[in-house]
Order: C-alpha cells, then structure tokens, then sequence
C-alpha cells in the first residue's frame, strides 16, 4: 500500500510501534566481488583491522552463526541521510530548517558553510556555539537559549530549530549545562553488514619512474622550503650538532622513501585486505515508541497548548517527525550507497518499509521519494496549524574570530606536516 499522512498519524499515535526496512545489496562488481569495510585502529597483534563480530542470523532451518563485519555503522549511515536530507532542503525540495556558519570570505581552504546537518554533534554542535547569531554568541541569542532549555518533556524548541536533531538524537553536552545538558534518543537507526565473511588480502607495490636508490641517501632534514637536503652540513642540526635525519612518518629516517620518491616493494597486507561476502545486508528502523517519548506541551512561540488540543498537536508533531525521518532514508536510498574507495553497493530490489503493529502484525508499503517528500510537506502544514511547525528559513551564524584562527592554525599546521596522524 502507498502512505498517507492519515495513516501514518494513525500509526505513529496509536497502533504501530514503528517502521523497518530490510534491504539486500551487492557490490559494484557484483555477488563475490572484494569490497573494503572501514577499518579501525587496532593492535598490531589482532588478525584485523575490521569491526568483526559474530551475529545469529535465523534461516530456514533455524538459527545459525555466521562471521559478519560492519560496512557502515550506525553513525555513518546517519551522516549519510542527514546529507541527502540536506541536498534536498539546499535543492529547495525539502522544506525544513538549517542552522549554519559561514566561513566564506575568511580565507579558510575547503570551508565554506557547515550546517548542523553537517556538524557531529548536530544543533549542539561546538561549531555553533563558538559562532554568533547577529551581537550575541549563538547560545545566548533567542534561539541558542531555547534549544539550552529544551527537554525531550518540552522539544517543542528543537522541533521548531532542528527537528532531524530529534529524529536522529542528539545530547547537549557542549552548552551551557555541560553533561547535565538535554539528551536525546535516536529514532532512526541504520546499519550495513555484511554477513558470512572471508577475509583476503591486499597487495601494494610501486616503480619509481625516477628510479631514485635506497643508497642515493640519506636524506636529512632542512629548514629551507623544500625542507629537505642531501648535505648534513646545510640540515637541521640535532644536540652533539649531529645532523638530523629527515623523517616524516617513516619507520627508518633518512630513506628516500620517506620523501616519496623510490620503489615501494611488494608486500602483503592480510589485516585490512579486504572481504567477500555471502549477502549484505542493510535494515533501517524508525522507532514511533521513541517519537511518543518526545512531549511539546507549548507552541513554538512558548504559549502552552490548551489541553483539549494538546494530544492532536503532539501526534501532529509526532507525524511531522516521523515524515522526515522516512524521506532521509528514501532520499539516501535514491542517492546510492558509494560507502568509501572500493566499498560501492547496490540494491538487489526496490525499497520497501515494514509498517509494525504492536502486537507484531506487519504490513508492507512503498514511498518514493517524490510521495515522501509531499508527506513532510503535509505533515509540518498540520503542526503548524496546531502551533508546532518548524521554521523552513537558514539561519546563518558569523563564526567568531577565535574559531576562525583556530582552524587557521591548524590549517597552517597541516599543511606544514605537523599534524596528527
């Protein structure tokens, strides 16, 4: 069946506990191709360098056990449908509000406007706080102050300045309460793993057009521009007036190599080599119990709802939640799942939702991103009726000087390669 707005008030406010989805994926290349997982800091005795984990999976002759690794976690796939939201909103096909900073103008590279879309810590994000909203530091504007003060007993603040914050959790831990600060639970979920795992292996090798020997050094450290030199006398000098060696993340200073020039010899890499796999699979869940948890007992602008309007204006809000929620994961779905460099997967069906009754009954439905969109629009007309809609204008915030030299520093540390590994 198709979803109405009238259905799904009906089944966030009542009878449903919540909606699922439930897709199969292949690589790129197609069943069996090697795809590469994220990989994690690990110690140099563990056999990999993936989030490996043992899981049940339950098939047709009961449960069994298979070795699975995460491709995309949790927190991954949220970034990746909070940025499909944002085209969307930036396309001016989703109307919903963004709080930004812009940088432009302040001869940073690479930063422009980051959103709190964008930002880890989305509306609470440090970025936004260390910025200015017209004369007064972010958090203690009109704005800043009501997201301070809001709760998941009183949202109605963040629903109005940042719903997806809601929809995708947040905790207020860099404002003004510090850990005391407002925490709220995610709605939406999303991860992709892939299931009955081998592990291979990754070769790397390279001939330097240059043809530049191992024996052509060492090469030592200098001070000049190009910041290094094949003269101890001109190098930069250690204690015991000893020439330094040039290093920059080598293992064994004064290689050639460590300038990048040279032959890279061959080696093995079992360790983060790469995986094949038997499926993969990615299930989405959008909890309508999390959503009744949120209460907005006062309209947007602060007024409290009288209470024979309450319970409509709440499930209003509810619905307008839960739309946004499902267009982020049609719009993510329709913008691909290109995870990272040799980690490109495709459906093997069109997405469908699992709508989840509380007492288990399931019923399928389809949205496109096209109806999805439609039912945000409907969804936030009616909260706003009932004194709880969303703003759909940016915000723009001016960052502070501090936080533009602060990055400026560590720009000019990087570049300089001075930076952390």
């Amino acid at each position: 069946m198709t979803l109405s707005y009238d259905y799904l008030y009906d089944a966030v406010t009542a009878h449903a506990v919540g909606l699922r989805s439930r897709l199969e994926l292949e690589p790129l290349g197609g069943p069996g191709d090697k795809i590469f997982p994220p990989t994690y800091s690990t110690p140099e005795a563990a056999e990999t360098q993936y989030a490996v984990e043992d899981r049940t999976l339950v098939g047709a002759d009961g449960p069994v056990t298979v070795r699975s690794i995460v491709l995309d976690s949790v927190a991954s796939q949220a970034n990746h449908l909070e940025l499909a939201a944002l085209e969307a909103v930036r396309s001016g096909s989703l109307a919903a509000p963004v709080t930004s900073v812009d940088f432009a103008g302040r001869g940073l590279f690479g930063i422009d406007r980051i959103s709190d879309y964008e930002a880890p810590h989305r509306i609470f994000d440090a970025i936004l706080r260390d910025s200015f909203d017209g004369d007064d530091l972010f958090r203690h504007g009109a704005t800043g102050r009501a997201i301070t003060e809001a709760t998941s007993r009183n949202a109605s603040a963040l629903l109005h300045h940042s719903p997806h914050t809601l929809v995708f959790g947040g905790w207020d831990s860099t404002g003004p309460k510090g850990g005391r600060g407002a925490k709220y639970e995610r709605a939406l979920t999303s991860e992709i793993v892939a299931h009955g795992v081998r592990c291979g292996v990754k070769t790397a090798s390279r001939i330097d057009p240059l043809g530049v020997e191992l024996k052509a050094g060492p090469v030592y450290e200098s001070a000049d521009v190009l910041g290094w030199t094949l003269d101890e006398h001109s190098a930069v000098q250690e204690k015991g007036n000893k020439a330094k060696l040039y290093s920059r993340g080598g293992e064994r200073p004064g290689r050639p190599s460590n300038l990048n020039h040279g032959n890279v010899t061959p080696s093995i890499n079992s360790r983060a080599g790469g995986i094949t796999a038997a499926e993969i699979i990615g299930t989405t869940v959008l909890s309508f119990i999390q959503l009744r948890r949120l209460r907005f007992p006062t309209s947007v602008t602060g007024d409290v709802i009288p209470a024979d309007q309450r319970a409509a204006a709440e499930g209003a809000a509810r619905t307008a939640l839960a739309a946004l929620g499902l267009a982020a994961i049609v719009l993510g779905y329709e913008q691909g799942f290109d995870l990272r460099s040799r980690c490109v997967l495709v459906p093997r069906s069109k997405l469908t939702f699992e709508l989840v009754g509380r007492a288990g009954a399931v019923e399928t439905v389809e949205v496109n991103s096209a109806a999805a969109l439609e039912l945000v629009t409907e969804a936030a007309q009616r909260a706003h009726a009932l004194q709880l809609g969303w703003r759909a204008s940016e915000m723009v915030l001016r960052p502070s000087e501090r936080l533009v030299e602060l990055i400026r520093r560590s720009q000019d540390v990087a570049a300089t390669g001075g930076g952390e590994s």
